[in-house]
């Protein structure tokens, strides 16, 4: 059997899941992983709601590097594939929020959730909730082969 183009592999991943798997880590280096809804804008440039005062989040205003991953936990048992990525996030800033929500909304409607607009994540006001977006900096699929950690690099 041929071997599929790691970057194909990797974006139809990102295309076809709702969720990735956001890992973090406190000043301490204490790891912490949240499994949040994401809009992708491209395929290394991904954003999500959330609190300010989630684990996450307060890891992120102190720590930006972070570890995400993204997978298909309904394939069966040894045929599942998942993207993994390095890379940093950050709160956007209130000049990027415009683009980053409408990125945000857009594949929220797509899949049957609500609009989202600036004003349910301002920075300023009582808005309990702020867009995030990481900027991931390298992919890897795994190998299919059964050797442990043998990633392939993807570049989307």
């Amino acid at each position: 059997m041929a071997q599929r183009n790691p970057r194909d592999v990797a974006r139809e991943i990102i295309d076809a899941n709702l969720y990735m798997v956001l890992a973090t880590a406190d000043e301490t280096g204490r790891p912490w992983a949240s499994p949040v809804y994401f809009a992708n804008a491209g395929y290394s440039e991904l954003f999500w709601v959330s609190s300010p005062e989630a684990t996450h989040s307060c890891n992120i205003a102190r720590r930006p590097d972070v570890g995400i991953v993204i997978f298909d936990s309904r394939v069966a048992i040894g045929t599942g594939q998942g993207v993994y990525m390095t890379g940093t996030a950050e709160a956007v800033e209130p000049a990027g929020i415009e683009r980053g929500i409408d990125v945000f909304s857009r594949r929220s409607l797509g899949h049957g959730g609500v609009e989202w607009t600036t004003a349910d994540v301002e920075t300023e006001g009582e808005s309990a909730i702020r867009l995030y977006r990481a900027t991931a900096a390298a992919h890897w699929i795994l190998a299919k082969d059964g050797r442990p950690d043998h990633r392939i690099p993807a570049d989307v």
